[in-house]
């Protein structure tokens, strides 16, 4: 359902292409209003939470779809639903948790109570007191309650949509992209050995053009190329999905290839003289048996699973304003995991995360293109690294992953 569907459409997009993206899309309100009602609210589906954060009936997690707040939960029949934390009479929150255990929701404000699968179940003082006051006779409860979302799983994860046309989400994500999710996660049972939060200064859409720019990852992190576990010039590729808005981009250690020399040619901030006090940070076991090491994938418009050898997480993208973002990771182990499997994990948790050695630069560079951009929203990004089309790559030396989330989001948006 879309409840904001009178915003005016933006700016014309300039010269027409996937591979210059205006300015003004990170900065103004309108855009982000629409952004609400025809992505988050429109046909998408969006991460939710893990199912193993609501193993049993009464669990529940508290979360966001846009800016909308959010409750999932798994109620007494053992299904899954997903509802709008917000009280249908005066719109305070439900559940004011990130997450727990409950029997139902009552408003703290007027004790307007929910069952968990978020119909409207009590009223104080519905009928009044002794014959006055209370609600009119009419009034039907089934009719009032918070708006209910469809709900789907895949391999663990819980996704959420305000839409009823939204496809499948093995659909939605495409064949390949469905794959490489399977690979990381079909068949096992997840376990959380972590969590983390972070807040970004910048447009979410900066950041998840982070997230698909494989372009970046080795010359922004000095820590990859320093110890040789993401390089360009590694055996590789780029997945993007038909519709663009899904990714993969994977690559392959080589422990017999020569060090290149590529890095050095270029003169860029690529390798340095540290070492690690404690090299077993970087003790690896293989996990999947096909030498990948770094894989990460994402869907549209705000999800991420990633693979950094045997550090496996999701992170959610979650919009606040024009120039804030949510970041939440949450990482993952498996029941079947050994000590020291699980020891392995944890350690490489480092890696990421809003201090981690690989992905502390990410939390800062959105806020610097935020503030870099400021005052000319007339201007645009180029992006013509390897042409100007979303299509997959054997190269990663490309922008296409990121042209496909612009391809995805004009399509939504409709500009």
């Amino acid at each position: 359902m879309n409840i904001r569907n009178d915003i005016a459409p933006p700016t014309e997009w300039p010269e027409g292409q996937l591979s210059r993206v205006p300015y003004w899309t990170f900065q103004r309100e309108d855009v982000y209003a629409r952004e609400q009602a025809r992505i988050y609210q429109g046909k998408t589906w969006n991460y939710l939470c893990l199912e193993v954060e609501i193993a049993e009936p009464g669990d529940y997690v508290a979360t966001h779809i846009g800016d909308t707040p959010v409750i999932v939960t798994r109620a007494e029949d053992g299904e899954i639903y997903a509802f709008e934390n917000r009280c249908a009479h005066r719109g305070a929150l439900l559940a004011l948790d990130d997450r727990g255990k409950a029997k139902d929701f009552t408003c703290v404000y007027h004790a307007w109570t929910y069952s968990l699968q978020g119909d409207l179940t009590g009223i104080a003082f519905k009928d009044g007191i002794g014959g006055k006051g209370g609600m009119p006779d009419n009034f039907c409860m089934a009719k009032h309650g918070p708006m209910k979302l469809r709900v789907t799983t895949l391999y663990g994860l819980v996704f959420g949509s305000f839409s009823n046309e939204v496809p499948a989400i093995e659909e939605y994500l495409g064949d390949e992209v469905l794959a490489c999710v399977e690979r990381v996660l079909k068949g096992r049972k997840l376990e959380v050995i972590g969590r983390f939060t972070q807040q970004l200064p910048n447009n979410w859409k900066l950041y998840f053009e982070n997230v698909k720019d494989s372009y970046h990852a080795s010359i922004l992190h000095l820590f990859f190329t320093t110890f040789e576990i993401n390089r360009l010039s590694q055996k590789g590729a780029i997945i993007v999905s038909e519709d663009g808005g899904n990714h993969v981009s994977y690559s392959a250690i080589d422990p017999d290839a020569e060090r290149d020399e590529d890095y050095a040619k270029e003169k860029i901030r690529s390798e340095s003289d540290y070492r690690l006090a404690d090299p077993s940070l970087l003790d690896n076991f293989e996990e999947f048996g096909d030498g990948v090491t770094l894989q990460i994938l994402s869907v549209f418009p705000g999800f991420v699973l990633q693979q950094i050898q045997n550090c496996i997480a999701v992170r959610q993208i979650i919009p606040q304003s024009v120039e804030q973002t949510e970041l939440n990771w949450t990482y993952l182990g498996f029941t079947d995991d050994t000590p020291e499997q699980r020891r392995i994990r944890l350690k490489q948790s480092n890696l990421v995360g809003p201090a981690g050695y690989v992905s502390m630069e990410d939390g800062c560079v959105g806020g610097f293109v935020q503030r870099g951009i400021a005052g000319v929203p007339e201007h645009s990004s180029i992006m013509e690294m390897g042409g100007h089309d979303a299509q997959s790559s054997e190269s990663r030396v490309t922008e296409a992953s990121i042209r496909g989330f612009w391809k995805a989001y004009r399509r939504e948006m409709d500009v």
